[in-house]
This record gives C-alpha cells, structure tokens and sequence, in this order.
C-alpha cells in the first residue's frame, strides 16, 4: 500500500509530493487552493469549504455538514484508513488557529495508537507520534528534537545517540522534560515502552 497525503488548510509553505500509483492525495477543505497552486491534482476533496469559500466542481469532491463532530482533517484520515492507508503526510496542518493545529497533532497521536504512522509537515519542522515502540535517526539528521508525553505518563522512554540521552524514562504531560534534544551526527534512537510521545524535529 501507498502513502496517503492529506493537505489542509493551515499554513503551508512548501509541498513534497512525489505521487507513485499507489498513493492517495485528499484536499481538506482549504488544501484544495495549495494543491491547485502547484499543479497537483487531487484524488479527493473533502470538507464543508468554510476556509476555501466555493465548493469546487467535479465526481471526487464529497462535502461536509458544516456542523459536525469532527474536523475536515480527520474526515480526510478516515476516508485514507477506510481506503487501508497506514502512513499519512500531511501538510497545511499548522498555523492559523491553535485550536486545529491541536487538533491535528491529536490526529497523529491517534494514528500512533493504532500502529499507523502519521507526519505532519510543516517547514522544517515534522511532528510524528511512537506508540510502545521506537524510531531510528542515521548520523545525516542535524537540528534539534523534542519529545513530550501525549499519555498521562509515558514509560520506559529511551533516548541514545542524542546530547542529552534518557533511561528507561518516565515522561509525565505535566512537565516538558524531553524539551530541545540535539542531534550530534551520531545515529540515535528514540523508544518507549508504554504509551505515546510526540516528537517534534525542527531541521537546521
């Protein structure tokens, strides 16, 4: 199975979409405007197009009751884990207001927990999630990284190869311990035992 890419309607500075046959490109709402900029066409678009103000024409495009439970986003993700995606990029998922910038590292920390893999991108900045489980960095990785528990408390949190390394770990999400790491052209890794950490790379 492919990569699903999602692109909605936050900031977004910059689109690394290389599509292979396999993948699946969904416009969210005000996504549709940054995709058309850079002449990608969108497999679908969804959403109750507040943010992109017309609704646009065409079989792929399925709107939304603009009152609703849940964000154009995440009907975006649904529609990609219905279609058995395991991997989302998704793009236009920060800046602008808080609350959906909240919403969607939400979303990735849900993908986390169902052994599904979800980055958003925004910049030089990539936000992912690691559910009882571990990433791996080569020694080419420069900037920094912060990690922060999503759970309650995140257990058995193992950090190597970075400046400041961490053992067996227990992160709470009441203090931001895992602040601001530094890659130091080493290959590192990251694990955790119990629960989800958000991880937040910011390249140089």
């Amino acid at each position: 199975m492919g990569v699903c890419y999602i692109v909605g309607a936050g900031d977004c500075t910059e689109l690394s979409i290389n599509k292979n046959k396999d993948d699946l490109i969904i416009a969210a709402d005000g996504g549709y405007r940054y995709l058309i900029n850079a002449n990608i066409s969108p497999d679908l678009i969804i959403g109750d197009f507040d943010s992109l103000g017309d609704i646009p024409d065409g079989e792929n495009v399925i709107r939304l009751n603009p009152v609703k439970d849940i964000t154009d986003m995440d009907a975006a993700m649904q529609i990609g884990i219905e279609k058995s995606y395991s991997e989302f990029h998704i793009y236009g998922a920060c800046g602008g207001r808080i609350d959906h910038t909240l919403a969607n590292i939400q979303l990735v920390a849900s993908a986390a927990s169902k052994d599904m893999k979800a980055f958003i991108h925004d910049g030089k900045t990539v936000i992912t999630a690691l559910s009882n489980g571990s990433i791996e960095f080569t020694n080419n990785y420069k900037g920094y990284i912060s990690v922060f528990s999503h759970s309650d408390e995140c257990t058995g949190v193992t950090i190597k190869g970075l400046k400041y390394p961490l053992e067996n770990a227990v992160l709470s999400n009441k203090f931001p311990l895992g602040v601001s790491n530094e890659f130091i052209g080493c290959e590192s890794e990251i694990s955790i035992a119990n629960g989800i950490l958000i991880l937040v790379y910011n390249a140089t």
